[in-house]
């Protein structure tokens, strides 16, 4: 009768270890003040309005705003990804004619901010670390042109496995050369910097305009963000207006007020039992495990790194990734928040407890000794690296329409076979991360084609027809 609401009963009835979003674990105690349903309410007389705050709205994204160092922040009740669609929007007018430089790693809510404001994207391909074949980092030289035809630039940092790269160059280097050019940053996974064992925040650092999905790491209920904003390279009435566009004109109370006490109970939470508790696991496993530690910064365009984040790569393992996370689900009730064929993504947030990432290293050590490969037969990650695969990952597709002419552009559906050179139609995207693989309106390559085929092995957003095999192309 009730498929939806019975699942997730069951489900809450595992006790697994949340190593995923959202960041309060779904802890009650620290949802507590947070009264359902009562306080799912909408706009009355004294409760003020999200789209024209001047009462209580206010002055939570006042005391949001201080917090972060931000002149104006405002809530967001439709996730970060309204956030980032806001931010182009804003810049439809003044960006035209201007292309708009993008890290590639960047979130599929880009490409839909694209869309709806018709700007043109000019990517900048991320490093690729050859151990666990991931985009964790970026060229900052090359991201870094003098060029007139860049009308703003926008960069994830953190990645989405946590690393980090030097954003204060790129803004250094925006002041001398190019003291007018607005600086984007998506940091969705980085709404909890604060403090030396952080990266520093995009806001302190300069950045023009910061996306925080407060949900991933800090006590804010699932959809729940932030938008902040200094300067003046943005007008503000026209990100208001875009804001207005974007999400509902029936916001949740729910989620703001979460986004209220996200603040509070961020500002009392120690961070520094789960570091000492990240650092035994890093120490105790590196080595047996290839574990993204911060060893690694400082090569591959790796600057700095979010120890919340634990990347582990199993590929010294007599077992696959998948398997492995069958084991840490059934036999040690972990629930990670991503894999793929060699690296598993595990996440702490607020609502984490030291004794969750003993638990993990446990696990983790358990399974290793068990699968361990013989020293004799231990394969050495970058003797084993494909530089094939490395050169290919590198080469983006070729951009031949802006994401909004491939929106608006007729299309047809064509076998897997037959697309190689063609046109994608559909911007297609493994989830999670959410990185897009192919934009609509870039060119299908080898490379592309080659994890498409894959369809059954990675799960997708974006692509309607995978279970066929089919794929939509711009019929030109």
């Amino acid at each position: 009768m009730n498929p939806l609401s019975s699942k997730l009963a069951s489900y809450s009835k595992l006790g697994m270890h949340s190593f995923h979003t959202p960041g309060h674990k779904g802890r009650e105690d620290i949802l507590s003040s947070i009264k359902f349903p009562e306080h799912d309410l909408t706009e009355l007389p004294g409760l003020d309005m999200l789209h024209n705050p001047q009462g209580v709205i206010a002055e939570a994204q006042r005391l949001a705003a201080d917090i972060y160092g931000a002149e104006e922040t405002f809530f967001l009740v439709n996730g970060a990804t309204a956030g980032n669609q806001a931010m182009f929007l804003s810049l439809a007018s003044a960006c035209c004619g201007k292309k708009i430089l993008i890290d590639r790693r960047a979130h599929r809510s880009v490409v839909a901010g694209l869309i709806l404001s018709g700007l043109e994207p000019e990517y900048i391909a991320p490093e690729i670390h050859p151990d666990f074949k991931l985009p964790l980092g970026l060229n900052i030289a090359s991201f870094c042109q003098d060029s007139e035809h860049i009308g703003a630039c926008h960069v994830t940092d953190p990645s989405y496995y946590g690393t980090s790269i030097d954003l204060g160059y790129i803004l250094k280097w925006r002041n001398n050369k190019r003291p007018d050019l607005p600086i984007l940053v998506d940091q969705a996974h980085g709404a909890h910097f604060k403090g030396v064992i952080f990266p520093e925040n995009a806001v302190s650092q300069g950045a023009d305009a910061v996306v925080h999905s407060t949900h991933k790491t800090l006590a804010a209920l699932t959809q729940a963000g932030m938008l902040h904003v200094q300067g003046s390279r943005i007008n503000r009435n026209t990100l208001k207006q875009s804001l207005e566009l974007l999400q509902t004109s029936s916001p949740s109370y729910l989620l703001m007020e979460s986004l209220e006490k996200a603040m509070s109970s961020w500002q009392d939470f120690c961070w520094g039992d789960l570091y000492e508790e990240v650092m035994a696991l890093h120490k105790e496993l590196d080595g047996i495990l290839r574990i993204l530690t911060f060893n690694d910064v400082g090569s591959f365009g790796i600057s700095g790194l979010d120890w919340t984040k634990i990347l582990v790569n199993v590929s010294t393992l007599e077992i696959e990734a998948d398997k492995v996370v069958e084991l840490l689900r059934t036999s040690h009730l972990i629930e990670p928040e991503l894999w793929d064929e060699s690296n598993i993504l595990f996440m702490l947030g607020i609502g984490s407890k030291p004794e969750d990432v003993r638990v993990l290293r446990k696990a983790l050590k358990s399974i290793a000794k068990q699968y361990g490969l013989s020293r004799r037969n231990c394969r050495n990650l970058k003797e084993q690296t494909d530089e094939q695969f490395l050169t290919a990952a590198k080469q983006l597709p070729p951009v031949r329409l802006t994401p909004r002419e491939a929106w608006l552009a007729p299309k047809r559906k064509v076998t897997l076979k037959d697309c190689l050179g063609c046109l994608a139609g559909e911007t297609i995207s493994v989830y999670p991360p959410g990185i897009p693989l192919v934009a609509a309106g870039e060119e299908i390559t080898p490379y592309v084609l080659s994890l498409l085929e894959q369809a059954d092995s990675y799960r997708w957003q974006g692509w309607q027809g995978y279970k066929q095999k089919e794929i939509l192309i711009i019929d030109i």
